[in-house]
């Protein structure tokens, strides 16, 4: 055994010995040494984005995973860690862009350096079960449920609004639209309304919203509660404002202006109506106006995105238009405004500004009537400033509303919407905040969507057996829109169904679709044999649902739920037999670092990586000023932020691992913060991971001679220093076990701390009994520290001798706690004379009353405070004696 820690050494013979072995190639229905079924275990992280390079969040996510995974294969389960790579979308097309190279090359070539990366972690990883969502063996089954999705009527098409740049000729998505323009053009951006395909996920709100109270427990409460928000149900009335605008000798939309309230009770206060932009009462009343015109084509430029439309300047325009108001008959007037969506409900709202914040803004704004219809006791209503008990639902009551006056906010509701009914203009109606998947994206880097487009035959599905529709992986974007539109391979194809020539669909899927099943495709992975070849098979439902899904916050809403909706829509078909995929779910802290900048003269900040940085620090260790190492010259501390390539602020893994190892790298990332909570990045944490696992190779080296592993651990009455040590080691393993059940895993590398303190501290004789409490103790800890150090342990294991008794660590049986080392025949009790605490003395721990207070008494420090006999002697048992002099 080498005198010295060398982790490189110890890392590279470790993996050369799992690969050799193949030790995380895993099988379903496998038996344990008795021929019984282990109990399955299915944990899985997120899938990234091959971007090139693995960061510290990834190390932390695939860590958490990684030590779960060793527990539970500890403790007999047969417990599956896949991987792969969520390979289509946008980062790859402008990476192709900036480099000149197809995206796919671009993708592989990530690939294969982020695989090596994880290898270098030591993560127990199935790499048999790789999956690669821009390879045709899996998009084929994107391809595959599209068509039945179509024909079942899940997935149809309509005219949808997107974000158009008119100088890149493209569609870009909403992350993509900075202050309403293109982030790579700069060019103002124009809403669109083009031909798309959409999911009908609204079908399946009120299931998806009732599952995340009943199926989803293991689920952190404020996940459930983002996606509760996300589909937003809301009760409420829809009804109509009747009109007599006609167009070409007929009523446009029936002569009836539909609207959505969850507050019909104060329908007597509206005072306007505002339509969206491309409401077709707008479109016709702008026929005749031009300053209409102008301003409706102004609201088409900008994101459509509902944080954009939220925060934006809310904007209006008359139209010249009335409706009537469905109750008094009254002219209502019809405004067009930016800040509606017609692809939100009907596409209009009515506005009550006495009793609606944003409707409060616009009324001020443009000097609209504010008229309250809600009354709260105690509070006189004004028109000059908005309150937020002007909205209050809860104590108002109804005013100025003729035969509805006095009533509260539910009974206004019911006798409103009865009223409507009566007169056929309106009834209650549920409404969801979530809205039809669009997953048509006008991009190259993308699974082919299966529609061929025939002048006879109009929209035909490509035919089960022609799939996967190939995406060819030769395109270079440059910026011009969708290559796929010049690509004549890929493009021209004869019709299935009459034979003519027809041209192909050059949109994409949406990467959320790549997204929503992949962790299926790991239970089921492509068979060689392409005439069994399937979606999934009987392996998923081996594995499914998932027992632990790890991930980051920022997920916590639409891959989620569409990953949630695409279970439910494979359920349907008889693909799968559960409800919900995610058992548990477990969302993991951000990795933050320090930042430091310079300012430009023209107000941008130039930021700079820690590691480039010398800090100085005042005489209470807190920094003070910082400098850049290449010229010495001040930069600015910024704070602490999340690890990104915007801040310059991340740490590159691969260097952690080449300086220190992947143990401490890992062993940092656990025990630096809970796994739920921030982690902030410490080079001093990281060194002082390192210092310990050195101090474990220390150790066990220098007591090698005395561990002698097979040696029985039926001890009788053990000295007191060795039942001590005994004691301490299994306390301390309880508390272990107890935090790795809770997935607590700073503490249990806490836990590991301890116990080596422990170990290094005893004094253990050296003699057949010392050897064997000795050899049992560093047993436990070596199999306590393996699930996040795994290579160390891994050759101590081997090294001291342990394989050879007991075989691979991997597979060792995870240490029980002994209910007999736990006891104890004495106990400390501490001493307080007067509050104050004076000492301890060491009783049986049986002694009786009289006992404990006589040694009390007795003791030198409280005969300094002792001026006679005590008043009282108080004896907790068990704790502590207080003595009242």
């Amino acid at each position: 055994m080498q005198e010295k820690y060398n982790p490189t050494d110890v890392e590279k013979s470790t993996q050369d010995h799992w690969r050799a072995i193949d030790a995380y190639k895993v099988v379903e229905h496998a038996k344990d040494q008795n021929g019984e079924d282990k109990k399955k275990f299915y944990a899985c992280s997120m899938l990234p984005y091959p971007s090139g390079k693995l960061h510290m969040g990834h190390v932390r996510n695939y860590t958490i995973n990684d030590v779960m995974y060793r527990y539970l294969r500890m403790n007999n389960y047969n417990v599956l860690m896949p991987m792969g790579w969520d390979a289509f979308g946008m980062p790859a097309e402008n990476a192709a862009m900036a480099n000149n190279v197809p995206p796919a090359q671009w993708t592989y070539s990530n690939i294969e350096h982020m695989k090596t990366q994880m290898q270098s972690m030591g993560l127990a990883i199935d790499w048999s079960r790789e999956m690669t969502a821009c390879k045709p063996e899996y998009y084929k089954w994107n391809q595959w449920m599209f068509l039945k999705m179509l024909e079942k009527g899940i997935i149809y098409k309509k005219t949808g609004t997107v974000n158009w740049d008119p100088i890149d000729q493209t569609v870009l998505a909403n992350e993509q639209v900075i202050d309403g323009r293109g982030w790579r053009s700069g060019a103002l951006i124009e809403k669109r309304e083009i031909p798309m395909y959409y999911a009908k996920i609204t079908d399946y709100a009120e299931e998806l919203l009732d599952h995340v109270e009943t199926k989803l427990p293991g689920w952190p409460e404020r996940v459930r509660l983002m996606q509760a928000n996300w589909i937003g149900k809301s009760t409420g009335v829809r009804f109509a404002f009747p009109h007599k605008i006609e167009e070409d000798g007929k009523l446009i939309q029936d002569g009836k202006l539909w609207v959505f309230t969850t507050r019909v009770d104060t329908i007597k206060g509206v005072t306007f109506c505002v339509v969206a932009p491309e409401h077709a009462l707008a479109t016709f009343a702008a026929k005749t106006n031009p300053e209409l015109v102008e301003f409706i084509a102004e609201c088409k430029k900008g994101g459509v995105a509902e944080a954009d439309m939220a925060v934006m300047e809310k904007k209006g325009m008359p139209t010249g238009l009335y409706v009537s108001h469905p109750l008094t008959g009254q002219l209502v007037e019809v405004w067009v405004g930016n800040y509606v969506l017609i692809t939100y409900g009907d596409g209009a709202v009515m506005g009550v500004p006495a009793h609606d914040e944003r409707d409060f803004a616009f009324a001020q704004k443009y000097v609209l009537p504010i008229r309250p219809v809600i009354s709260v006791e105690g509070k006189t209503y004004s028109t000059e400033t908005w309150h937020d008990w002007y909205a209050d639902k809860q104590n108002g009551v109804c005013v100025d509303s003729g035969k509805y006056d006095g009533m509260h906010f539910q009974q206004a509701v019911d006798a409103i919407a009865a009223d409507l009914d009566a007169h056929g203009l309106g009834e209650k109606k549920i409404t969801y905040r979530l809205r039809d998947w669009g997953i048509s994206r006008q991009r190259y880097w993308g699974t082919p969507i299966p529609i061929i487009h025939c002048e006879d035959c109009g929209d035909v599905p490509v035919p089960e057996k022609d799939l996967p529709v190939l995406l060819p992986e030769d395109c270079v974007p440059d910026g011009s829109g969708n290559p796929l539109n010049k690509h004549e391979k890929f493009l021209h194809v004869d019709c299935p169904t009459c034979g003519k020539p027809a041209r192909r669909e050059t949109d994409t899927m949406d990467t959320f679709v790549d997204s929503s099943w992949y962790y299926m495709k790991y239970t089921s992975p492509a068979s060689t044999d392409a005439s069994t070849d399937a979606m999934i098979d009987a392996r998923n439902d081996y594995w499914m649902p998932m027992d632990q899904y790890i991930g980051g916050i920022e997920h916590a809403v639409l891959h989620l739920l569409y990953a949630r909706f695409w279970t439910k829509v494979m359920r349907n078909f008889g693909l799968v037999k559960f409800d919900e995929p995610f058992t548990n779910l477990l969302t993991q802290g951000m990795v933050l670092n320090e930042t430091y900048y310079r300012e430009e003269a023209n107000g941008k900040k130039i930021w700079h990586n820690p590691e480039d940085v010398t800090l100085t620090f005042d005489e209470k260790g807190r920094p003070e000023a910082a400098i850049l190492k290449t010229d010495g010259k001040p930069v600015i501390i910024g704070g602490t932020e999340k690890m990104s390539k915007s801040k310059n602020n991340g740490i590159d893994p691969q260097a952690q691992i080449d300086q220190y190892g992947a143990d401490t790298a890992r062993l940092f990332t656990m025990f630096a913060s809970p796994p739920e909570q921030t982690l902030e990045w410490s080079n001093a944490g990281v060194e002082g991971a390192n210092r310990f696992l050195r101090r474990v190779w220390s150790f066990s080296h220098a007591q090698a001679s005395h561990i002698i592993p097979g040696a029985s651990t039926q001890f009788g009455d053990l000295a007191a220093p060795l039942k001590t040590l005994r004691r301490d080691v299994h306390k301390i393993l309880q508390q272990a076990d107890h935090d790795l059940k809770r997935i607590q895993y700073n503490t249990v590398v806490s836990a590991c701390m301890k116990m080596l303190n422990t170990l290094e501290a005893a004094k253990v004789e050296t003699s057949a009994t010392g050897n064997a409490v000795l050899t049992e103790c560093v047993s436990i800890f070596l199999r306590v520290l393996n699930p996040v150090a795994p290579h160390i342990t891994h050759t101590l294991w081997q090294e001291l001798g342990f394989a050879q008794v007991y075989g691979d660590i991997l597979d060792a049986t995870w240490p029980q706690v002994d209910a007999k080392a736990l006891e104890q025949s004495e106990i400390e009790m501490m001493i307080q004379v007067n509050g104050k605490l004076r000492g301890s003395i060491i009783v049986a721990k049986d002694a009786d009353k009289v006992t404990v207070e006589a040694l009390a008494l007795a003791h030198e420090n409280v005969q300094k405070y002792l001026e006679g006999a005590p008043k009282k002697v108080i004896v907790v048992p068990g704790k502590l004696i207080n003595i009242v002099a």
